[in-house]
């Protein structure tokens, strides 16, 4: 690796010759591929905009991040400024590099929504800031070009083996009984944290909020039935019901427990919260109090997923 290492550095250092110019630049594009960007996207387009897109980008997006940090503790490649000393880090930057975390979350949630909606100027902006983001991460002095080719290939992986497979998922879990869905949807992403335990990790957090969201999706279905925010007024209203909620639990914890929210129990809870919030908490409260459109009951399919 070595060879391929030492051109890498070389790239790097092309691109930071124009450091600080286009230091800002960077930074907020290097900043739309990160967790708090994704944060506020997946509930506003699971709110607003469609349901069914919007969940089984989360489901995908989350799986996808765990495998990245599983890939970067297997393979612990140094970053570029922690292999050159000659390299400017000019992004904050944890664990080991390669796959490139932000380049395979842009090719799971860009690819993903361009499969989906299909259109030609929607599919040039995903491709765009594929590219743009994945290119922040190498101007920064935090990846390697090579990084970023790892972090491509198993993002596509993810994306095609998901896309092909998505609808017989579904349909495999809608068949389940009311109480394996809700069992099953918290229990086996909590079973893959046996696998990767390190608490301050990617992994972890995105073990933890999927074992909430697949855990309260079946209860949504039943109780709820959410399909979107109504239009108007309600938006505002369903924002700061939402986003108010999002913010207590991702804030709240640190502010009232301190390190202790640090440790793996306070935060697998935090996190699995915040999933079962986004899915089944925010759209409750935006039913009762009638600021969303529903699904028609269907007493025959109280067990599907309706993904």
């Amino acid at each position: 690796m070595t060879p391929l290492l030492d051109w890498g550095i070389e790239v790097i250092l092309r691109w930071q010759r124009f450091s600080p110019t286009l230091d800002t630049p960077f930074r907020v594009l290097t900043w739309t591929g990160g967790a708090a960007f994704y944060i506020l996207l997946l509930p506003l387009l699971y709110w607003l905009v469609d349901r069914s897109t919007a969940l089984r980008l989360t489901l995908l997006f989350l799986a996808s991040a765990y495998l990245n940090a599983v890939a970067k503790a297997l393979l612990a490649q140094p970053r570029p400024f922690e292999y050159d000393p000659r390299v400017l880090m000019l992004s904050s930057a944890t664990g080991g590099g390669l796959p490139s975390g932000h380049a395979q979350n842009a090719v799971v949630l860009w690819g993903y929504l361009a499969l989906r909606w299909k259109k030609r100027p929607f599919t040039a902006l995903a491709v765009a800031l594929i590219v743009l983001v994945s290119l922040s991460r190498v101007y920064l002095g935090v990846h390697f070009p090579t990084d970023i080719l790892g972090g491509w290939l198993l993002g596509a992986l993810c994306l095609t083996l998901f896309w092909r497979y998505q609808g017989t998922l579904a349909a495999l879990w809608g068949r389940l009984p009311f109480g394996a869905q809700i069992g099953g949807g918290f229990f086996l992403p909590a079973v893959l944290l046996t696998l990767y335990t390190e608490p301050t990790g990617d992994a972890f957090i995105a073990a933890a909020a999927l074992a909430g969201m697949a855990g309260a999706l079946p209860l949504e279905r039943r109780w709820v039935r959410f399909r979107r925010v109504r239009w108007g007024w309600p938006v505002v209203a369903s924002l700061a019901i939402g986003l108010g909620g999002v913010a207590l639990l991702y804030l709240g914890p640190k502010a009232l427990l301190g390190e202790v929210a640090s440790l793996a129990i306070p935060r697998f809870l935090r996190y699995s919260a915040l999933g079962a919030w986004v899915i089944f908490g925010a759209p409750w409260a935006m039913a009762r109090l009638r600021l969303a459109v529903l699904d028609t009951p269907c007493s025959v399919c109280d067990n599907s997923q309706g993904m």
